[in-house]
């Protein structure tokens, strides 16, 4: 695996996260395939672009591989997609790597991503994303079929290595040909700091990559894995609601750009039979007398509603064939390539 270079991209917006961004980084550092570099990519925020700086001024103690760290500012307009491809665009790995910055992977992680990109088919490789409660606990209404509503993998994914429509940005790869082929992060569509949480840049991105390489395949792998932070806002039912009709509102820009026929594809399995099961599944435990079965079974109806009424609004309120920037990925710095 020692011919597989990893650039990792770490996208970062507030001081409130320095912590978990340094334990971020820390995470990449500790990698068993250490990677070339890590880019941290700060949004519009000139005090945190300064104190990262400082903080990982070239010098400090002796290098050894993995632990170059560059900080870089957002080239683009506010927001994390085009952080994302300020950081694509810097890359010198032939793959680029994405990491959560209040998140931090397991030793293995990249190993594991690696791997996937033996067959010189394979586009991109994500991971497995696993919840750190900030109470210590999944809330018990809390159901793991909306596991990604705090950025995290749901239950209904298949297990294993396996072929996927898009993988999830926040535990995710790509090769870096792969932006040159489809460009980079629709903006538009992801997070922008404090406003609705909207999200699906990365399902646009893996669509416009399918129709751009018909051939191309990308993977799920569970073994890389990353531990999600969730802080005590997310864990309340009003954030549930609330990040469900912005999945909503997403889905349908996504539709509208690349078609309801992809652009839909995953999400008509999950509404047919991975929600009905989940709500089954709730009422049984009810009626078994474990806590929190009626909760979760009430929360997939109402997050499944707050999605569709998101959906609907959008899909009113927009144009068929609408459409989104894809850059800058533009005059990227010379890389390694892939063997």
């Amino acid at each position: 695996m020692s011919h597989r270079t990893f650039s990792v991209v770490i996208c970062v917006y507030t001081e409130d996260r320095w912590a978990d961004i340094l334990d971020a980084v820390e995470s990449v550092r500790r990698q068993s395939l250490p990677a070339l570099e890590t880019l941290v990519v700060v949004d519009h925020n000139a005090r945190l672009l300064d104190r990262l700086t400082e903080e990982f001024t070239p010098g400090r103690g002796p290098a050894s591989p993995g632990e170059e760290v560059r900080v870089l500012a957002n080239a683009g307009p506010r927001g994390l997609s085009a952080g994302r491809n300020t950081g694509v665009a810097a890359a010198r790995g032939a793959f680029v790597a994405f990491l959560d910055d209040d998140a931090v992977a397991e030793h293995d992680w990249l190993r594991h991503l690696a791997e996937g990109y033996d067959d010189p088919r394979v586009m991109a490789v994500g991971g497995r994303t696993l919840p750190v409660w900030a109470s210590g606990r999944r809330p018990v209404w809390f159901p793991e079929e909306f596991d990604w509503v705090v950025g995290c993998t749901y239950r209904g994914l298949p297990p294993g290595r396996v072929p996927v429509r898009n993988v999830l940005g926040g535990n995710a790869s790509f090769r870096r040909t792969a932006f040159d082929a489809a460009g980079g992060f629709a903006t538009g569509i992801g997070r922008d700091g404090g406003r609705r949480p909207l999200g699906c840049e990365e399902t646009e991105l893996c669509i416009r990559l399918g129709r751009a390489l018909p051939d191309a395949v990308l993977l799920i792998d569970d073994r890389a894995v990353i531990h999600h932070k969730v802080p005590a806002a997310r864990e309340s039912f009003r954030y549930f609601r609330t990040r469900a009709y912005a999945e909503g509102l997403s889905k349908a820009l996504v539709s509208r750009s690349v078609g309801s026929g992809k652009g839909l594809e995953t999400e008509r399995r999950y509404t047919t039979r991975v929600l009905p099961a989940g709500v089954l599944r709730g009422l049984r435990d009810a009626l078994l007398g474990r806590p929190g079965g009626a909760g979760r079974a009430g929360a997939i109806a109402v997050g499944a509603a707050a999605a569709a009424a998101g959906y609907a609004v959008a899909r009113a309120r927009t144009r068929p064939g609408v459409a989104f920037s894809h850059g800058p990925i533009t005059a990227p710095a010379p890389r390694l390539e892939a063997r």
